[in-house]
């Protein structure tokens, strides 16, 4: 009888498979173990073995196409046997039926017969077997099951909870019914593709089809054992794990949380779920205070147990209190939020760093500084030798287009100022055209003034270029995100004073980390390692940027 071979979920986070090659085409013969196809995952291209023998009477992804997982992939069966049915969305016909007055022994025999119940299914059955959640799991371990023989199960209703060889995920049914019987019991591990459970209308004989997986080896549970699992005597169960109230209704929990109740002794039945449908989460384990009438309870026990063992110690805890503060994000904070994750996220951002020596310009600053009336910051001459570098590797000076890249021949620098709400970049235009003391008193009043809120839009406008300093918070070296539409930032570190070699000899010296960021759209390596090395020049030879 032919089989729907579905398009397999090979990765925990694979929604959609491509099938890269098919290593059979329609009329190969097929064995059990034999490679079908190579499907491409969302993390890997993974070969996909058939778990069925036959002859491949259909393919339905084709080679380069994607498909959704559960997508039907191919169909397997006898050759020549008429595929209509499956093609046209519905079940595989149904087997013969035995006659009216064929006793009742007769049927039990067909159905128990290898050959048929290895591909016979009742109309509207479905064999759930164990899932590939990973790409490199190859059993699972059944931590909970969420629902029981006898329950109704709709599509996409949790079944379980798996544990993988990578994490404990819930495993959804694809299918609708009753759920019929269960074949791995919890904390039972099986193989992949093990006989999980069976799904379809209630009351339907599916004894034959367990039968049939239990004789292969995948499946040593049966429905009767279920019922009788759950028929046991309570007294059999650790109280600590249990996963059912005395009124045997079903109490939801991540094996987390069962694995932490059972180590501190705490009966689920009393811990309130703050989860989905109140399952219990491992932080309600954790906050889990016992009532005054379930500690009296617990230390009539306990109090047998001192007289024959020394008490244990008890633990420390820390009285606290659990604080948080919730602060509406301001305007500016939105802005700053979207504009940075748009650059980071759309520029492809690389860092070149570069260490000066501040030693000639301590010296020039200081010289300049004696003069009266006039304040120049280190700041200030990155500033300048920025904007005369920039006019030499005017494609540091660029914004990236689509469709070009725009150079500008202009130098307007920003100068990321920190306020209050957050960041603001006010912009010093024609910073080429402008000296020392210019920038200085310009920067000093952008400044004040953003502090203040004082600034205009268009105060903040037209840069492009931008330099961060968080020298003079004794930061040595970071990398900033591009203000875009800029091509680069340079992040400006804090001066260091450290043993250096001069002329061959190690000297005191004083130096200054630089770091570009460039978008590598528009500014290659070399052209900003270029543009580094002239920046370089000019601040520790401060006399070449008055030429």
């Amino acid at each position: 009888m032919a089989i729907k071979v579905t398009m397999p979920r090979l990765s925990d986070t694979m929604t959609e498979g491509t099938v890269a090659t098919w290593l059979k085409k329609v009329g190969d013969k097929v064995s059990e173990g034999d490679i079908l196809a190579e499907i491409e995952t969302d993390k890997a291209t993974m070969e996909f073995e058939s778990f069925n023998e036959g002859t491949l009477l259909h393919i339905g992804i084709q080679a380069g196409e994607t498909a959704p997982v559960d997508s039907l992939l191919a169909i397997i069966g006898n050759e020549g046997e008429d595929i209509s049915a499956l093609l046209a969305g519905g079940d595989a016909p149904a087997a013969e039926a035995p006659k009216a007055d064929a006793p009742a022994a007769e049927a039990k025999t067909e159905t128990a017969a290898p050959a048929k119940a290895a591909t016979e299914l009742p109309k509207g059955v479905v064999v759930v077997t164990m899932p590939r959640l990973s790409d490199t799991m190859t059993e699972g371990t059944v931590a909970t099951w969420l629902k029981k023989v006898g329950d109704t199960v709709a599509e996409g209703d949790i079944l379980a909870e798996i544990e993988t060889d990578k994490a404990t995920m819930e495993f959804e049914s694809f299918n609708a019914g009753t759920l019929l019987y269960i074949g791995i019991q919890e904390g039972n591990t099986a193989p992949v593709d093990s006989l999980l459970a069976i799904i379809g209308p209630a009351g339907t004989d599916i004894s034959g089809i367990a039968d049939n997986f239990t004789a292969g080896g995948a499946a040593t549970a049966s429905a009767p054992a279920a019922e009788e699992t759950k028929a046991a005597p309570a007294a059999e169960k650790a109280p600590e794990a249990a996963a059912e109230t005395s009124n045997g209704g079903r109490i939801l929990a991540s094996p987390l949380a069962k694995k932490i109740a059972s180590d501190k002794g705490i009966q689920l039945s009393q811990v309130k779920g703050s989860g989905e449908n109140g399952r219990i989460v491992k932080s309600d384990i954790e906050n889990f205070t016992p009532s005054a009438q379930a500690q009296t309870a617990a230390s009539a026990p306990a109090a047998k147990q001192e007289a024959s063992a020394p008490a244990a110690p008890k633990v420390f805890v820390p009285a606290g209190e659990v604080f948080t503060e919730e602060i509406k994000n301001s305007q500016m904070r939105k802005i700053i939020a979207k504009r940075l994750s748009e650059s980071l996220f759309t520029a492809p951002h690389y860092n070149l760093v570069i260490e000066v020596s501040m030693d000639e310009a301590m010296q020039a600053r200081t010289a300049i500084n004696s003069v009266p009336d006039t304040k120049v910051s280190f700041n200030d001459m990155v500033i300048k030798a920025c904007a005369l570098a920039l006019k030499k590797h005017p494609k540091i000076n660029s914004t990236w287009k689509e469709d070009a890249i725009i150079i500008n021949h202009h130098v307007n620098i920003g100068v990321a100022v920190a306020v209050e709400d957050g960041l603001v970049v006010p912009v010093l235009k024609f910073t080429d055209a402008m000296s020392l003391s210019q920038i200085g008193g310009s920067v000093r009043d952008l400044a004040g003034r953003a502090k203040n809120k004082k600034l205009g839009p268009q105060e903040m406008e037209g840069s492009t270029f931008t330099v961060s300093n968080l020298g003079m918070f004794g930061i040595t070296e970071f990398n900033s995100i591009i203000n875009q539409p800029n091509s680069a930032i340079l992040s400006v570190g804090a001066i260091v004073e450290k043993p250096v070699v001069k002329n061959g000899q190690i000297v005191v010296g004083n130096t200054m980390m630089l770091s570009l960021a460039c978008d590598h759209r528009t500014i290659d390596g070399a052209t900003g390692a270029q543009f580094l090395q002239t920046l370089k020049q000019y601040i520790e030879s401060p006399v070449t940027m008055l030429a």
